[in-house]
């Protein structure tokens, strides 16, 4: 039988998704010291308000707050979708924000354990959307 998942544990699985994320591109940025192309910059504006914005639902205990990180998500998940799009060439390369002179995630540097960082940004939005519209399926008490 497969257990029942409530909403504060698909906000809080949510929660540590974004948290992962978040830390990881800082990480990425200001450890490791590799910029961040244009788009990778306009789905951290995404990404970066959801561990507060859940955080502080789970705080509260609002049933709603789901509603906000589905609709982070799926706006950073389309910017992460055209991105790995760019990636994998099925975009044209004349729309491609990353120049010769600046940072590319095209490069292999920018390979986290052979995976590229685009489709790791897709994977994390599509996470936090799915838990965070799970979370809405169950409202807090």
């Amino acid at each position: 039988m497969i257990p029942r998942v409530t909403g504060d544990t698909a906000l809080a699985a949510a929660w540590i998704v974004a948290v992962i994320a978040t830390l990881s591109v800082l990480f990425i940025g200001e450890v490791l010291g590799q910029m961040p192309c244009l788009l990778c910059w306009y789905q951290r504006a995404f990404m970066f308000p959801l561990p507060i914005v859940l955080g502080l639902g789970l705080w509260w205990r609002d049933a709603r707050v789901g509603r906000y990180g589905v609709a982070l998500s799926l706006c950073g998940g389309a910017l992460a979708l055209w991105h790995m799009g760019l990636y994998v060439g099925v975009i044209p390369e004349p729309v491609q924000p990353c120049t010769a002179t600046g940072p590319s995630c095209t490069d292999t540097n920018q390979l986290i354990l052979g995976v590229p960082i685009p489709l790791l940004s897709l994977v994390a939005f599509t996470l936090t959307a799915s838990l965070s519209a799970l979370s809405l399926k169950d409202p807090h008490p």
